[in-house]
């Protein structure tokens, strides 16, 4: 007979224990030093992202406007541009938060809704959930004959 070798269930329970551990641990609070160094590099990033916005806002009307040249040389049907509201304006302007807690947004009026049961089911919902075969119908496989052919 073999002689029986110890598991290693327990050494591999003991280790998972002691990552998860380890994996709970807390990382101290940046200095102030790093603090501003995270402060700066986000900064630096915003004035990225900025710059990309107004590059592609750029790119975008240089585009329509080719093609809308194009257009007009070559007789195309073309309708006047959709109007939006103040696209450089939106994207210029730092999003600022508004102080209001997301529950104390305006309400605009009572919420209905099918699913929530505050409004009456439409027109053409089921009365009932579908059967999974016509009443009546045989089953597609008998049971009581299969296997007896």
């Amino acid at each position: 007979m073999p002689a029986r070798t110890p598991s290693r269930a327990p050494l591999l329970a003991l280790s998972l224990l002691l990552a998860a551990g380890l994996a709970h641990a807390t990382l101290p609070p940046p200095s102030p030093q790093q603090a501003a160094a995270a402060a700066q590099k986000k900064a630096q990033a915003d004035a990225q992202a900025q710059q990309d916005k107004e590059k592609l806002i750029q790119s975008m009307d240089g585009i329509a406007a080719r093609y809308r040249a194009r257009a007009a040389r070559e007789g195309w049907t073309t309708h006047p541009p959709v109007a939006v509201a103040a696209p450089s304006a939106a994207l210029s302007a730092p999003a600022v938060a508004t102080g209001m807690a997301p529950s104390k947004q305006p309400a605009t009026g009572p919420v209905r809704s099918e699913k929530l049961g505050t409004a009456a089911p439409s027109a053409d919902t089921k009365a009932r959930p579908t059967q999974a075969m016509p009443r009546g119908a045989d089953p597609t496989v008998n049971k009581s004959r299969h296997g007896k052919q």
